[in-house]
């Protein structure tokens, strides 16, 4: 895989044993090279939490470029440890592969006794490696059981979610998540879909969703399963509910000077991260106040203006870069 991905579901690329290309790598290094280059503390060298692992691509570039890093691991799916592990497994001195959802990155960290950690990394989407694998059901492009699972071991899949919701409940989640301008239109096919038989695989859905959803919408919305299947693999991996939990458990986690960077794929997620960084990166004194109040300062600066995004030989190169958002913070002061 390249590390995280445009999440279309549509058809970007080849194999998941194909070449992996991690978006933005060199700047993802270069932003977190000042707090991976630091001092010993405690008697080790630093600490980054690829929160994203997948197949560990800008782990082992990072790993390679600091001799001195711990990585610690964090991936849902048990398949893409197992091959990261593969991958890293030249420096499996420096590393610890856990299996979790990002959200645990406190748990984690105190259970290693590795905190305060010096970076975290988030590439958030759907992988390569799950895209890929037709049995996974998340492309639209290609026939598959509607899975969508992450980690495929456990929680209900997206079949589950077409055949039991409640239609205003699934309009709700194509609305919120996909940003559905017809969501009640196919919440409502889906009904009547699954009064004559229950929608099992993705051919199905989409067959549906090119009879529900009207044709001149194509001409600027793209393709009509798009929207819908970015909704239920956000819902069927509760990927926003992680996700809002997650970002102040890592920026609690990192010591002074220590660096997050994101890379986000869609809306949703960027406007998360947006609010979260500048909320921590903005003064808590009354703003009718003429001095800083004590302990009030900014926890974080911005380390990027607004969102980056991946240039043109980037894109040309990997084309599942087209859509990421690149934010990053530095933590300044300490817990007030």
């Amino acid at each position: 895989m390249r590390g995280r991905i445009d999440p279309d579901g549509g058809d970007h690329g080849g194999p998941a044993g194909a070449r992996h290309v991690p978006v933005l790598l060199s700047r993802v290094a270069d932003l977190l090279a000042p707090a991976l280059a630091g001092p010993e503390r405690a008697g080790r060298g630093p600490v980054l939490v690829d929160a994203t692992l997948g197949l560990g691509g800008h782990a082992a570039a990072l790993l390679a470029r600091h001799p001195r890093l711990t990585l610690v691991g964090l991936d849902r799916d048990p398949d893409a440890l197992a091959l990261a592990g593969r991958r890293l497994v030249a420096h499996a001195d420096r590393t610890h592969l856990v299996h979790a959802v990002y959200d645990r990155i406190a748990d984690v960290v105190d259970d290693l006794g590795l905190g305060p950690v010096d970076g975290v990394l988030f590439d958030l989407g759907v992988s390569s490696l799950q895209l890929d694998a037709d049995e996974r059901g998340f492309s639209y492009s290609r026939d598959a059981e509607l899975d969508m699972r992450m980690d495929p071991t456990t929680g209900p899949t997206a079949a589950d979610v077409l055949n039991t919701y409640p239609v205003r409940q699934l309009a709700r989640v194509l609305r919120e998540y996909g940003e559905e301008r017809f969501a009640m239109r196919i919440a409502q096919a889906v009904a009547r879909r699954r009064d004559e038989a229950p929608l099992r695989r993705s051919a199905e859905l989409v067959e549906l969703l090119y009879a529900a959803v009207p044709a001149g919408s194509r001409r600027t919305g793209g393709h009509p399963a798009k929207r819908t299947f970015q909704a239920l693999r956000i819902e069927v991996n509760g990927e926003l509910a992680a996700l809002a939990a997650a970002l102040p458990a890592a920026l609690d986690s990192l010591a002074v000077g220590g660096r997050l960077v994101v890379l986000a794929y869609h809306s949703l997620e960027d406007r998360m991260v947006k609010r979260e960084l500048a909320g921590r990166a903005s003064s808590r004194t009354p703003l009718d106040l003429p001095v800083e109040l004590p302990g009030h300062e900014p926890g974080f600066r911005l380390l990027t203006r607004g969102a980056e995004v991946a240039g043109d030989d980037e894109v040309a190169e990997n084309p599942r870069a087209a859509s990421v958002r690149l934010r990053a913070a530095e933590r300044i002061r300490g817990a007030a």
